[in-house]
């Protein structure tokens, strides 16, 4: 089966932003079959809109199923992956400037009706990556130590990233694709 990839942005993000389009085609020219969608309504996303795209396009998961979220994005990387079914199985995932909880934002409120169940989301993923800049204006670096703590993941902590948007610059992420590629057990000829 083909190695799969799903690239979820985050709030009020496009796929064609950022980091995004170089890691897709990066992915492709590796032989992954990459999927970057365009989720709805972005500026105002709701929980179960998103999750309903990401289940769409994944089908049916399985070990060779990653993911690599953004933002809001790796929530709903997260609550994707809480809400399998039991015995269901992804690869892994890479979470770039991710979270843990609604970052006492009301605007997030809606993707989180209970906590993260970090037990439940490690049952169905054994392998995640957590990439953090020092200087991010929104997410605090704590978080990362948290998703380090709480799922096991390799945190990478880089300097002067900002928020790994467009804004800051930031077009490419080699550690993204270097973390995609270690948990897959990728290598390049």
């Amino acid at each position: 089966m083909a190695k799969r990839v799903f690239i979820i942005h985050g709030w009020g993000g496009k796929p064609s932003h950022g980091f995004k389009p170089w890691l897709k085609q990066e992915l492709e020219q590796c032989g992954f079959e990459v999927f970057s969608p365009q989720l709805p309504n972005a500026k105002n996303p709701k929980m179960q809109e998103w999750l309903e795209v990401i289940r769409g396009l994944v089908g049916k998961p399985d070990g060779e199923t990653y993911f690599v979220g953004h933002s809001l994005g790796c929530i709903a990387v997260m609550r994707y992956i809480e809400s399998l079914s039991a015995g269901k199985k992804v690869g892994g995932a890479v979470l770039v400037a991710g979270f843990t909880d609604g970052l006492a934002m009301p605007e997030l409120k809606d993707f989180f009706p209970y906590e993260l169940d970090f037990k439940k989301i490690k049952k169905h993923c054994k392998k995640f990556v957590a990439i953090h800049s020092d200087n991010d204006y929104y997410i605090d670096m704590a978080h990362g130590f948290e998703l380090e703590e709480k799922l096991g993941a390799k945190l990478i902590a880089l300097h002067n990233k900002g928020h790994f948007s467009s804004a800051d610059g930031i077009t490419e992420l080699p550690d993204a694709l270097a973390a995609v590629l270690k948990i897959a057990l990728f290598r390049r000829r």
